[in-house]
C-alpha cells in the first residue's frame, strides 16, 4: 500500500502502540483515585501533559486535553463568545475553516451572532489585512486557522494577533492548528493566538484525543462538558490515559530531528510538484509555498472519485479534494471560485516523514495512465 493521505490521517508508529498498550494493560489506574496506582496515573498524565505543551511552546498548565481537535474547537468558539458576550456578537473566520469551526459559528449564528466568512484569493490565501478590515468594535472573536487542511495555506496568524491588539485588543483569537502542529514553525507564545487546538492522529498519535491551548487572556473559560471537574475542572470526563500517552509518544518521536524531517517533507513536495505538472491537463491548485506535506491539484476534467477510485484500486491511497456529495465540491475547493472541471477533478496529496520518492513516482504513473485510458466526464 502506498498512503498519500496523511492529512486526514497518520499511521501509528509502534512504539506508540506499544505506549499505549502499556498504560491498558498494566498503568490502568484512574488518575482521579487517591491509592498509588491513580496517584501514579495522575503523576504520568502530567507529565505527558508537559511533552504536549513544550512541543506547542506552551506551560503544561494552559494545556487541556479534549477527545478530539473537533472537541477543542467547538470549545474555543463557544469559550471565546461567552467570555466577550458583554463586548458583541460579531465573529470574523473564514469559508475555509474545517468544518468543526465553520459548524461550531453556524451554531452561535443560531444564537443570534452575526458570522463574517472571508473568502480566499484564488491561490487560497486570505491576507491578514483583509482579517483585520472585517473586525468591528463588537467582534468577539477571530478564527483562523494555522494551516489549510485541503490546499496547504499558511495563513499569517501572528501578523493577524498583532493587527488585532492593536485595533481591539479586547477581541480574542483562535487557530485551529491541527494541520499545522509539527508541520510548520509555531511557538503558543510567540504566536499570539488566545486559543490553540491541536490533535494527536495527524502526527502519529491515537485518534480520540486532541488538545486546546489557553492562553492567558481568556479568563476563567466556561468548559464545553460539566461533571467531575477534571483538567482542572475546565473538561470533565475521565482522562483518557492511553490516549494521551500515544500522544506524548508521537510528539515525542515527531520532535526528534523534526527540521530534518520537514526539510525532507518539503523536498518531497517539490519532487511531487516536478512529477505531476508533467501530466496533461493538471493544474496545481495548492501554493508555491505552502505546508510541506500538503500538495491539492486537479486533473482537469475527470471526476476527482473517480480518480480515488481508480488509485485505491492500485493500492495507493488519496483523497478528493471535492466531497463528491451530489456532484458539490467541498466547502474548500467550492470557495476558491474555480470552473466546474478544475474543481471537478481535486485530489489532495498529503505526505509524512517516511514518504519516499518511490511512492509520489507510482503515484504519478498511476495519475497518468488514468490519464491515458479513461475519457473525461465533466
Amino acid at each position: 500500500m502506498i498512503y498519500l493521505d496523511h492529512a486526514a490521517t497518520t499511521p501509528v508508529p509502534k512504539a506508540v502502540a506499544d505506549a499505549m498498550y502499556a498504560v491498558l494493560a498494566e498503568q490502568f489506574g484512574n488518575p482521579s483515585s487517591q491509592y498509588p496506582l491513580g496517584l501514579e496515573m495522575k503523576r504520568q498524565v502530567e507529565s505527558w501533559r508537559k511533552t504536549v505543551a513544550d512541543a506547542l511552546g506552551c506551560e503544561a498548565r494552559q494545556l487541556f486535553f479534549t477527545s478530539c481537535g473537533t472537541e477543542a474547537d467547538n470549545w474555543a468558539v463557544t469559550a471565546a463568545c461567552w467570555q466577550n458576550r458583554r463586548l458583541g456578537r460579531h465573529i470574523v473566520t473564514t469559508a475555509v475553516e474545517h468544518s468543526a469551526v465553520i459548524e461550531s459559528c453556524r451554531w452561535m449564528e443560531r444564537q443570534g451572532y452575526e458570522v463574517t466568512y472571508l473568502a480566499p484569493h484564488a491561490d487560497g490565501s486570505i491576507p491578514a489585512e483583509e482579517v483585520l478590515a472585517a473586525v468591528r468594535p463588537d467582534t468577539a472573536l477571530v478564527s483562523v486557522m494555522l494551516v489549510n487542511n485541503e490546499l496547504g495555506n499558511v495563513f499569517p496568524l501572528a501578523d493577524i494577533a498583532r493587527g488585532l491588539s492593536a485595533k481591539n485588543p479586547q477581541t480574542l483569537l483562535h487557530t485551529d492548528a491541527v494541520q499545522g502542529f509539527l508541520k510548520v514553525p509555531f511557538s503558543a507564545k510567540t504566536l499570539g493566538a488566545d486559543l490553540i487546538t491541536v490533535s494527536a492522529h495527524k502526527i502519529g498519535g491515537p485518534k480520540g484525543i486532541g488538545a486546546l491551548y489557553i492562553g492567558p487572556r481568556v479568563k476563567n473559560p466556561r468548559p464545553l462538558l460539566a461533571g467531575g471537574g477534571q483538567e482542572g475542572g475546565l473538561r470533565s470526563g475521565t482522562e483518557a490515559t492511553a490516549q494521551i500517552a500515544g500522544f506524548a509518544k508521537a510528539v515525542e518521536l515527531r520532535t526528534d530531528r523534526l527540521e530534518e524531517k520537514l526539510a525532507r517533507m518539503a523536498a518531497l513536495r517539490a519532487y511531487t510538484v516536478k512529477r505531476l505538472t508533467a501530466i496533461p491537463d493538471l493544474k496545481l491548485l495548492s501554493p508555491a509555498e505552502g505546508a510541506p506535506h500538503i500538495l491539492s491539484v486537479s486533473l482537469v476534467g475527470w471526476p476527482s472519485q473517480n480518480i480515488v477510485n481508480d488509485l485505491g484500486s492500485q493500492g495507493i491511497c488519496v483523497s478528493a479534494g471535492s466531497a463528491c456529495h451530489r456532484g458539490r465540491p467541498s466547502h474548500v475547493i467550492g470557495a476558491l471560485k474555480l470552473p466546474k472541471k478544475v474543481s471537478g477533478g481535486a485530489i489532495r496529496l498529503s505526505f509524512g516523514p517516511e514518504t519516499t520518492e518511490a511512492d509520489i513516482d507510482a503515484c504519478a504513473d498511476a495519475l497518468l495512465r488514468h490519464h491515458d485510458t479513461r475519457m473525461p466526464m465533466l
